[in-house]
């Protein structure tokens, strides 16, 4: 397996020595793939629960480290916090993780995203995951392309706001395109692969529907 010196999973497992941090595998890059592709009988996980398990090794880690309960109702409202929208409270429990010895605002800012775990598995790594089987997938790979052709101009963009200073960083920063769909009868909101993973954008609003149809 390559392992790419510029990828921020990389780095992150050398930062905080997560190389062993896989209870099940003997190191946590063997534990990733096999969680990506279902190996060895396991049910596969995509990139979005693969990163949140990543992160929350990683949470795990430092809480144990300084002593912090790591329980995993603990670790996951804890991550919940730190990568959820409430700015309030993420900033309230990194100053509580301060003032107990945890770099919060590091380790907030060293957890990684889906598309940086994308990355991680399919170049640094060399992982290949076998295509589900499906009548057809043109409508997925319609999706991919459009966020790929937006990815590629948006980083286009930023390297040229990075140039004029308007935007320091600007051409090293992660790009993440995300396509959302919207319910038309409240306010919630999904990313495109959620909804087609799960096969619903709303659920209360999905039921409702289907139960006019059925009357």
């Amino acid at each position: 397996m390559a392992a790419d010196s510029g990828c921020k999973v990389d780095a992150v497992i050398d930062k905080y020595g997560l190389a062993s941090a896989d209870p099940v595998y003997e190191s946590l890059d063997d534990g990733l793939l096999a969680r990506w592709t279902g190996a060895d009988d396991r049910t596969e996980m995509g990139y979005r629960s693969l990163t949140a398990w990543f992160n929350k090794r990683l949470l795990k880690q430092v809480y144990t480290e300084h002593g912090r309960e790591s329980l995993d109702t603990r670790i996951n409202s804890d991550y919940e916090t730190l990568r959820g929208d409430d700015d309030l409270q993420r900033d309230e429990l990194i100053e509580r993780l301060q003032a107990t010895g945890i770099p919060g605002a590091s380790l907030h800012d060293d957890m990684v995203s889906w598309g940086t775990m994308r990355t991680h598995l399919n170049d640094c790594l060399d992982g290949q995951k076998e295509a589900r089987k499906a009548t057809t997938n043109w409508e997925q790979e319609s999706v991919a392309t459009a966020k790929t052709v937006v990815e590629r101009k948006a980083e286009t963009a930023l390297s040229s706001l990075a140039k004029k200073g308007d935007i320091d960083g600007g051409d090293t920063a992660e790009i993440e395109a995300q396509i959302q769909l919207g319910c038309p009868d409240c306010p919630t909101r999904v990313p495109f692969d959620v909804a087609l993973e799960r096969g619903y954008v709303c659920k209360q609003h999905r039921s409702a529907d289907l139960s006019a149809h059925n009357t």
